[in-house]
């Protein structure tokens, strides 16, 4: 073979070689920008400044949460009571249970065992069940305990029927120095779907 045909395909390979080099290099550090870009898109939810901040006594309250919590990508905190409900304390047939005299009782704060840190959100969404078409006593707890004035606060339930309206009047004559946001009420057996979509609703 001629010595300069040798070298003219030399140079050739070396300038391919050079170009696939050149290609991994680009192509890769495109794909730790996009890395870092999806990295920041989780910082900036994790840093969103909302919160979930849940009551459930019965696990029905607690999935719905865990939609919300998802969908938003906010942060997610239980209320927990120091005197655990059992299901003699929810057996609201029975007018003597726990429950129902909590709620017959305007003076009734259930102790609360966890701290909740809550100081540096700015929209909270507050889900509980419905006990006797109103918020549980256990939720004014909460309010008497943490100042979420000047917050914005999205009331959410859990119902085998009724509305969250009683609830809503209820919290927004407890405090008014809260920006109340008008809440929903779910199903017990209500998906994912149904959910994001009221999510979207509050724009």
């Amino acid at each position: 073979m001629n010595k300069k045909v040798i070298i003219v395909i030399s140079i050739i390979l070396v300038v391919v070689v050079a170009l696939v080099i050149y290609f991994l290099l680009t192509n890769n550090s495109q794909n730790n920008n996009e890395q870092n870009s999806n990295n920041s898109i989780i910082s900036d939810d994790s840093d969103s400044k909302r919160v979930v901040v849940y009551f459930s006594a019965t696990g029905n309250t607690e999935r719905v949460a865990g939609y919300i919590q998802g969908i938003t990508g906010s942060d997610i905190i239980e209320i927990i009571p120091a005197d655990e409900y059992t299901s003699a304390d929810l057996n609201y047939s029975d007018d003597d249970c726990r429950a129902n005299q909590e709620q017959n009782d305007d003076n009734a704060r259930p102790e609360i065992a966890n701290e909740i840190a809550i100081d540096s959100y700015d929209t909270i969404y507050l889900e509980f069940p419905i006990w006797w078409g109103n918020v549980p006593k256990i939720i004014l707890t909460f309010l008497d305990t943490y100042d979420l004035s000047g917050k914005t606060v999205i009331p959410f339930c859990t119902s085998g029927g009724s509305g969250i309206s009683t609830s809503m009047n209820t919290l927004r004559n407890y405090n008014q120095n809260i920006n109340w946001i008008d809440g929903k009420q779910f199903s017990s057996g209500a998906t994912e779907n149904v959910v994001e979509a009221w999510i979207n609703s509050l724009n």
